[in-house]
């Protein structure tokens, strides 16, 4: 993949160099800004592309799995910490920033873990950690067990106000 984007470089930086000595001289510095610009553009085009491949290569469609986290206002929860399993084996631990709940309670949703699992039965464990209502220390978890078939799997965690008792509730929901 390196080499693919080196040479795909190399490339840029010759066809710029070949267009800036086929620029006549009078015109070379209005020409020469947008030569480069052009050059950027292309260079940022090229970048995306070569994410989308690289994702591609690495997480095929048929064994993708994909968890996201979402969250209501977050009243009666302030999240610190997930931690994500899928059959027992720890996928993902994330601390939280201030900046990141806040995007969180605006309505973000975060991208918690995209691995490849193959097809059958699975089972998916989320650990919750922060403070609960009254400022105590909160620890919760959800499970859920899916079936991942052929295609790619979306699950989304999602921490929501539980307004009848004043407690967080944790979801676990697939995405069709």
């Amino acid at each position: 993949m390196k080499t693919l984007i080196r040479n795909a470089l190399v490339v840029l930086c010759c066809l710029f160099f070949s267009l800036s000595a086929a620029e006549p001289p009078a015109d070379k510095g209005k020409g020469l800004d947008r030569q480069v610009e052009d050059l950027k553009q292309a260079v940022i085009e090229l970048n995306r592309e070569l994410f989308i491949l690289e994702e591609e290569l690495l997480f095929p469609g048929n064994t993708q799995v994909s968890v996201f986290l979402s969250m209501d206002i977050g009243k009666y929860f302030k999240l610190d910490s997930v931690q994500l399993q899928i059959d027992h084996k720890e996928l993902a631990n994330h601390l939280y920033t201030e900046r990141e709940i806040k995007a969180l309670q605006r309505g973000g949703v975060q991208r918690l873990y995209l691995g490849n699992l193959k097809a059958g039965e699975h089972e998916l464990v989320a650990f919750f950690t922060g403070v609960g209502p009254k400022g105590r220390d909160y620890k919760r978890g959800a499970t859920v067990s899916f079936s991942k078939g052929i295609g790619p799997k979306y699950l989304e965690l999602k921490i929501v106000d539980g307004v009848a008792m004043q407690q967080p509730d944790f979801e676990v929901r697939e995405w069709e």
